[in-house]
C-alpha cells in the first residue's frame, strides 16, 4: 500500500499540523502524496505555524491549485489508495455530504465516496450542533470515515508532537499505509509495566 498514491486536503479549520506531519510521515514511507490546500487553509496554515504555504507544497510529490477543477485527482481515473482532509472544517464536510462540490478539495472528496475508496475526515469543530452531527452521519452512511484529532492520553504523551504523531498514525492505520508513529496497545498489564519503568519502579 506504501508505493499508492494519496490525496490530502487541508482547509481551513483550525489544526494544520495534522496535515503537515501527515504530508511528512506519507515523504517518509515514500508515500506520493498529491496535495491541495483551501484560500482559508492557506491562511490558517500561516497563522498557526509561522510556514510559507510553498514549503508545505514541496511536501508532497504534487500540489494543486484550489479552482483547479480539472487536475487528475477531480476524476475517478485516478488511480490512489484514498483521501484524507486534515484538518475538515465544517464547511468542506458539509459541501462532501451533500455532492455540491465548488473546489478540487471538495470534488476529490465527493470522487472518493463515489469511487468507493477511502476517505478520511478529521473534523476539526466544537461544540457540535444537531446540524454538524445530522451531517457526519450522512457521510457515515455514505462511507466517510469521520475521524476528528482527538489525543489519546493512555499513551502518556509527554509533547504535542506526541499527540500530533499519535493521531497521524491512527489515520494512516485507517488506509492501512504501514507506519510507526501510533503507539500500540497490548493491553493494561503491560501498559502499567511500562508506566512503572518510566517512574523509576515507584507505586
Amino acid at each position: 500500500m506504501n508505493t499508492h498514491n494519496l490525496i490530502v486536503g487541508i482547509s481551513g479549520a483550525s489544526g494544520a499540523l495534522y496535515g503537515i506531519r501527515l504530508l511528512e510521515a506519507c515523504r517518509d514511507l515514500g508515500v506520493q502524496t498529491h496535495l491541495v490546500i483551501s484560500k482559508a487553509g492557506e491562511m490558517t496554515l500561516h497563522h498557526e505555524t509561522g510556514l510559507a504555504v510553498s514549503d508545505v507544497r514541496a511536501l508532497a510529490t504534487k500540489s494543486y491549485k484550489i479552482a483547479d477543477i480539472g487536475a487528475a485527482i477531480a476524476s475517478g481515473s485516478f488511480r490512489n489508495a484514498g483521501m484524507v482532509i486534515a484538518p475538515c472544517s465544517i464547511r468542506s464536510m458539509s459541501e462532501i455530504a451533500t455532492g455540491v462540490t465548488s473546489n478540487l478539495m471538495t470534488r476529490a472528496a465527493d470522487v472518493a465516496l463515489k469511487e468507493r475508496r477511502r476517505l478520511v475526515l478529521m473534523v476539526r469543530e466544537s461544540p457540535l450542533h444537531s446540524g454538524h452531527l445530522a451531517t457526519m452521519k450522512t457521510l457515515s452512511d455514505l462511507g466517510a470515515i469521520i475521524a476528528p484529532p482527538v489525543p489519546a492520553f493512555y499513551t502518556h504523551p509527554t509533547s504535542l508532537d506526541d499527540m500530533v504523531n499519535h493521531t497521524v498514525g491512527r489515520t494512516l492505520d485507517l488506509l492501512a499505509i504501514e507506519n510507526n508513529l501510533a503507539e500500540r496497545w497490548d493491553g493494561l498489564k503491560n501498559a502499567r509495566t511500562r508506566s512503572q519503568e518510566n517512574d523509576g519502579g515507584r507505586d
